[in-house]
């Protein structure tokens, strides 16, 4: 789409042709117009999608230059490299001289930072916590914000920058609020939706050309750690469907752990290549296929070669692994046999499973919860430490009313009808 269709100031459309920018992206399609306009939007995107782009151009058609001592803009960033990407593409973009701009460094000496900006800002970019910290010096002056961004939301809210971002966004009072992120989660809403309970929501999806032949592929989104060891024990309850697992780990430390976790018989599950002397461990991934008493096998990716997979009915990815390639390397269909691939992901990572399906060119379909699934819910009440269930240890909670599902599918249930119906062929 063209470039024209922004309605970018002559001033901005000229800089933004020089840099090479001569089509709109639909992020820009879809949010200048509102930025602009004053909306507060909330706008989910993949990385690449143009997010940055779209909030420094709708910040600066906005922008009225003067010389208020009060900074009019902050925006908030995880990180310092972050920050210095932010203010470089402010600068690069604008080509304005009289623009001033600060990105606050996360840590160290903040008297040269708080006499900066006593002597006037327009935009102040820094991390929730540094923010924060120079505004309760009141070195930070936030009576005169006009717009209130938040760039990478899902990596402050890895971080735990939560409540340094909410505290700020409610010293701002009313105003624009701007949030950016690659997903759409429960944890992002915790943290911004008591300020902005009516925001626009904007989706990009963003997927890559070309299209991986892959083995069918299921996500299950839970709450955190201990749910999803519960939901792989659900699952494996099932010992007529799951009778040949690959589950991957991240560590070997993850994996010994898991290990002690399994409710199954003494036997059926393994770990290969252990570290430890006292895990039952398989050395060679032929063995298990072959050997009936183990249908359980976890492998950790430290340190981990090449596996041949073919022949086993069922891959788990009980964490997402750091290098993406791994995952598709692992879900890759390269022979006729027939496989499942199941992920469970936590809200925190949500963002390296889009990056999965762009790499893949399509989503991972979302698969509802175990209807007798026990979510994990941390709590330090004696009221609820009551509620444990012994039989199935310490990390297993009754779950509430509000937490049932009434979902059609129990569990395992549509992997077993997709393996009976494969079994017909």
């Amino acid at each position: 789409m063209s470039l024209d269709k922004l309605k970018l100031s002559k001033r901005l459309h000229a800089n933004m042709n020089e840099l090479g920018y001569f089509t709109a992206k639909e992020t820009q399609l879809k949010t200048l117009s509102r930025i602009i306009g004053g909306h507060s939007v909330i706008c989910i995107a993949p990385e690449g999608a143009g997010k940055t782009t779209s909030y420094v151009l709708g910040v600066l058609m906005r922008l009225k230059y003067s010389q208020d001592e009060a900074p009019k803009v902050l925006i908030l960033a995880p990180n310092e490299e972050r920050i210095a990407e932010i203010v470089d593409r402010f600068l690069t973009i604008s080509k304005n001289k009289d623009l001033h701009i600060v990105g606050l460094k996360a840590s160290g000496s903040m008297e040269e930072e708080i006499e900066g900006l006593v002597r006037g800002v327009d935009i102040v970019v820094a991390t929730p916590n540094r923010a924060r910290a120079i505004y309760l010096k009141l070195g930070l002056n936030l009576n005169r914000i006009q717009t209130f961004i938040i760039d990478d939301a899902e990596e402050i809210i890895k971080q735990g920058m939560q409540t340094p971002l909410k505290e700020l966004a409610r010293s701002c009072g009313d105003v624009q609020y701007l949030a950016f992120s690659t997903v759409e989660h429960d944890k992002l809403h915790y943290m911004i939706d008591d300020f902005m309970p009516f925001a626009t929501l904007v989706e990009i999806e963003e997927l890559g050309e070309t299209v991986v032949n892959t083995h069918e592929l299921m996500l299950y989104q839970v709450p955190n750690f201990t749910t999803k060891i519960n939901l792989l024990n659900n699952l494996m309850s099932d010992v007529e469907v799951f009778d040949k697992v690959l589950v991957f780990v991240n560590s070997k430390l993850t994996a010994h752990n898991l290990l002690q976790r399994l409710h199954v018989k003494k036997g059926e599950a393994a770990i290969y290549q252990p570290f430890f002397h006292e895990d039952l461990g398989i050395d060679d991934i032929q063995y298990f296929k072959q050997v009936t008493e183990c249908r359980i096998l976890l492998v950790a990716y430290e340190g981990l070669g090449d596996l041949d997979l073919t022949g086993i009915p069922f891959i788990f990815h009980f964490e997402i692994p750091e290098h993406r390639d791994s995952f598709v390397k692992h879900v890759l269909k390269t022979t006729e046999d027939e496989s499942i691939a199941i992920t469970f992901a936590t809200d925190i990572e949500l963002p390296e499973v889009k990056k999965i399906e762009q790499a893949i060119g399509k989503k991972i379909p979302t698969m509802p919860l175990p209807e007798d699934l026990i979510i994990y819910k941390p709590s330090d009440s004696p009221k609820e430490k009551e509620q444990i269930d012994e039989s199935r240890g310490g990390a297993f909670h009754k779950k509430k009313e509000s937490n049932s599902k009434t979902y059609n599918y129990g569990s395992g249930e549509k992997a077993k009808m997709t393996k009976k119906n494969k079994r017909r062929f």
